[in-house]
């Protein structure tokens, strides 16, 4: 940070505008499940959400400000300027990159654990002595705790921010690879693998939501595309590496786990040093904050906090956002069922790979991990891809809106079921097994699907 830059930052009015309350200052309420009646009182805006939370739970009542004085002036809102270097749309090229790599980074580590796990179910299997079919509910658990807990979780972003989140999820993450690689049973790896799921994708579905804070929707092209590469191609090189480490007798599957853990970890160390709050709500409820301390004057406010209910109602609402979006919202609706069908499909595959190439081609371990970077092939391909689509994009944007985005979607709609279909097809000892490459490198061009329309990012 240079010398002007902290000189603008020392003084939380710089580069501020402030609105009062009567001036056309209105904006969308952030869940029209909030009322009015809802909404956090004074004293509740400026105290942790701890102490609130054991005021809940002790049952001790909040005299509302509005009750104890009266005032005839409104609040005065505190709005970003033009160029202030603390909104994060106005953060530096360099750091809008180097947040987006650090998130990017925690989706890699996230794909990457679903089948890195699978390569060590031989030595698994022996050391835990558990069969074939235990090892494997430990991907099934990995993928429910993918799919459940962030529909509670990920959502408390909008509400304390983007870095705490990422901060504690890469904790958990880490925690969870140490627990697999110590358990000295199946069971405890098992119980790992779901919170292990629940951590990483808590992180990873964060990363579209950052990437549409610091960005313009004109400039979310490549890092949402880099974003893609990552989510799926990743799931292949975790595993092209695990199969060469379990075939190793001097490391075996627990060191799969460890790498793991030594990733995760140095990346926990990095958030806080590389990455900044994105959310610009959240930064100006802190903003806020501080000039209320600093001034004493409580009229202070930013937009979203007369927007932000009790510590209880937020937690009801955080939790069931992403419920009561997909129930009512089409569009989000239509996009979940898809990314669902999808990575299930990548799922089942990720289990069927092994057996189909160990028993029918005679593959060990390490070549049927290599087998695996077929995903990051066609990954990469899906990445090119998106080259030519983004000029569709600013072509077309102007007529078609955020719909522009979907041409080289409708090639990921044949290439699919293609993919599939080559695949159940090729699974005899006769056909050779590059056909089942290429087919799986057609079903992983599934990354060319649409981004999420600006208007929902």
């Amino acid at each position: 940070m240079s010398h002007s830059e902290e000189a603008t930052l020392a003084d939380p009015r710089e580069h501020l505008r402030i609105v009062p309350a009567s001036a056309d200052s209105a904006s969308d309420s952030v869940d029209p499940r909030i009322t009015p009646r809802e909404r956090a009182d004074e004293e509740q805006l400026d105290e942790p959400y701890l102490h609130q939370l054991s005021d809940y739970v002790h049952h001790r009542e909040h005299t509302k400000e509005s009750e104890k004085t009266t005032s005839d002036d409104g609040p005065l809102y505190v709005e970003f300027e033009k160029g202030d270097p603390r909104n994060p749309l106005n953060y530096t090229t360099k750091r809008k990159w180097v947040i987006t790599m650090c998130a990017i980074a925690f989706t890699a580590l996230s794909a990457a654990s679903a089948s890195s796990y699978n390569m060590g179910f031989p030595g698994m299997t022996k050391d835990l002595n558990c069969t074939q079919f235990q090892a494997t509910i430990g991907l099934s658990m990995y993928t429910l705790g993918f799919a459940l807990v962030p529909l509670v979780t990920a959502s408390f972003s909008e509400e304390f921010g983007r870095q705490p989140l990422y901060i504690v999820s890469a904790l958990g993450f880490a925690l969870m690879h140490l627990m697999i690689a110590e358990a000295k049973n199946i069971h405890t790896v098992q119980v790992a693998r779901f919170f292990s799921g629940a951590f990483g994708s808590t992180g990873s579905t964060m990363v579209g939501g950052t990437i549409a804070d610091i960005f313009l929707p004109h400039e979310r092209g490549l890092p949402m595309a880099i974003f893609s590469i990552a989510a799926v191609g990743c799931t292949g090189l975790g595993a092209v590496v695990a199969g060469w480490v379990e075939m190793n007798p001097h490391l075996g599957w627990r060191w799969i786990q460890w790498l793991h853990f030594i990733f995760t970890l140095i990346l926990f160390a990095l958030i806080p040093v590389l990455m900044k709050e994105t959310r610009s709500a959240v930064v100006l409820t802190r903003i806020a904050k501080k000039l209320r301390k600093e001034t004493g004057d409580k009229r202070y406010r930013a937009h979203v906090e007369d927007e932000r209910a009790s510590l209880k109602t937020l937690i009801w609402v955080s939790c069931t956002r992403p419920l009561y979006l997909m129930l009512t919202e089409p569009v989000v609706a239509s996009f979940s069922i898809w990314v669902g069908f999808a990575w299930g499909i990548l799922y089942v595959m990720i289990e069927s790979i092994g057996p189909i190439f160990t028993n029918l081609h005679h593959f060990n371990n390490g070549e049927v991990g290599s087998v695996f970077v077929t995903y990051f092939l066609g990954s990469v391909l899906g990445g090119l891809g998106n080259i030519y689509q983004e000029k569709l994009y600013k072509k077309n944007q102007p007529t078609r809106g955020p719909e522009a985005r979907l041409y080289i979607a409708m090639v990921a709609a044949i290439t699919f079921p293609a993919g599939l279909f080559i695949y159940a097809w090729c699974t005899f000892p006769f056909v050779n097994w590059i056909s089942l490459c290429i087919a799986i490198t057609l079903r992983t061009l599934r990354v060319l699907c649409p981004r999420w329309p600006e208007s929902l990012a």
